[in-house]
């Protein structure tokens, strides 16, 4: 009888037992599952994946190996300047050294992956497409040019570039092209335009050839003005689509590069239709100008390249030429321009090799851009009757130019006994002057 009983309460323990593990055996796989997920995520947290180091590429700055011959140095900065800025955020300057320049090897230059940008279509960007089309069909540039230059007897070579609709050509362009003349008779001017080579250009340069002056507008060939230069290498690129033009202007691009490629073919004078000549430029030879200078060290701040005077194939140009080719920033204003000038003549000044001076402020921008419009006030009270003519008398004793900076002033009017309206009254080689379109 006790072992019956025993056996009853064994059985019923077992069966509580068997019972209690069915019940519980969903809640311990759960938990299971769970234990699992968290295992998995702490691996996948801290799992670290060492990438295979790739082969480092060369340094852009040092592709070419270059030499020149020469051991000269660089002017200093002159510092009798009236009128000049300190900026309060000057551009930073690189310290790294590009070597000196020879004939440069472009199989070492890298070449992009096939990635096609695609500039906004909007009005002014097809232009400049229609421009780029043309400028590779214009074989004709290097013949019209070298025959103009023969035939015309230059004392000075001036260029301009003007790539915009013949539209856009206005009144203080035209101002610009007289004030070169007026300062410069015997001087030959090239306009590489494709608007202005043109039947319509023809019409609008009439004027300046009938007074005899020597002047001529040509469909570029970049092409050829680009060849053998990191020029080429850049605008070939550009024009497969592995350029990104960026969101400035590429009519402003391709402007900042031709100047310095033109120059460094011809030799001569660049300079910016927004540019007023005020006096001969003859006795200038391999010049750059600032644009402000630190009024604590009296050195320059930042350079502008809206006039530039080189010879033939200066080192200066090819290392500017260079540095476009290899840090292009289409996103970026002033890059490409006056940052790029003052970044590679910090780079190069005191070392052999170049030869160059760079003049004050007063030279070409005796007015900084913030302080333009006040060229373009008449006189208000007595006071400042007497400071525009001191200002006046200085612009004229010092400056070789002055610059409008149509970026700031081009819907801006001058008043009558204004500096700007005294300036330009000297300017005038068109008897039927003044243009309407330039006054209040």
């Amino acid at each position: 009888m006790f072992q019956k009983t025993k056996l009853r309460h064994n059985f019923q323990h077992n069966k509580s037992s068997v019972f209690g593990f069915v019940f519980l055996l969903p809640t311990s796989l759960f938990a299971v599952f769970i234990l699992l997920l968290l295992a998995c995520n702490g691996l996948s947290v801290f799992n670290v994946n060492l990438p295979v180091p790739a082969k480092s590429s060369p340094e852009t700055a040092n592709l070419l190996p270059e030499n020149l011959p020469g051991n000269k140095t660089v002017t200093k900065l002159v510092s009798s300047v009236m009128y000049a800025v300190k900026e309060e955020n000057p551009p930073v300057i690189l310290k790294s050294h590009l070597p000196l320049p020879q004939k440069p090897n472009f199989s070492m230059i890298p070449v992009d992956k096939p990635l096609i940008f695609r500039p906004k279509q909007t009005r002014f960007s097809r232009q400049i497409w229609r421009t780029l089309r043309s400028g590779t069909k214009a074989k004709g540039f290097s013949s019209k040019v070298k025959d103009f230059f023969q035939n015309s007897k230059c004392k000075s070579r001036f260029f301009m570039t003007w790539i915009s609709s013949i539209e856009s050509l206005g009144d203080r362009e035209l101002l610009s092209i007289e004030s070169v003349f007026k300062s410069h008779p015997k001087a030959c001017l090239v306009i590489v335009s494709n608007s202005l080579d043109s039947k319509r250009g023809s019409v609008v340069l009439k004027p300046f050839l009938d007074k005899g002056f020597k002047l001529i507008a040509v469909d570029p060939d970049f092409d050829y003005i680009f060849k053998n230069t990191y020029a080429e290498v850049w605008f070939n690129r550009l024009k497969k689509g592995n350029v990104d033009p960026g969101e400035v202007s590429l009519g402003q691009s391709l402007s900042n590069l031709l100047r310095l490629a033109l120059l460094y073919k011809y030799g001569g004078i660049y300079i910016d239709t927004d540019i007023i000549v005020l006096k001969s430029f003859n006795n200038l030879r391999n010049v750059i100008g600032a644009q402000s200078i630190n009024l604590e060290t009296k050195n320059w701040s930042r350079l502008n390249n809206a006039v530039l005077i080189f010879d033939k194939q200066h080192p200066l140009l090819y290392k500017f030429i260079q540095e476009f080719g290899l840090t292009f920033d289409g996103n970026k204003w002033g890059h490409n321009g006056p940052y790029l000038v003052s970044r590679v003549v910090a780079r190069v000044t005191g070392r052999p090799g170049f030869n160059f001076t760079v003049l004050p402020p007063s030279a070409f921008y005796p007015v900084d851009w913030t302080r333009i419009r006040s060229l373009f006030q008449g006189p208000k009270n007595e006071i400042h009757s007497k400071w525009l003519r001191d200002k006046l008398e200085q612009i004229r004793r010092q400056s070789y130019a002055v610059h409008l900076w149509n970026r700031q002033s081009r819907k801006v009017r001058f008043q009558e006994g204004s500096i700007i309206h005294r300036i330009i009254s000297d300017c005038y080689i068109f008897c039927n002057s003044p243009k309407s379109s330039l006054y209040v």
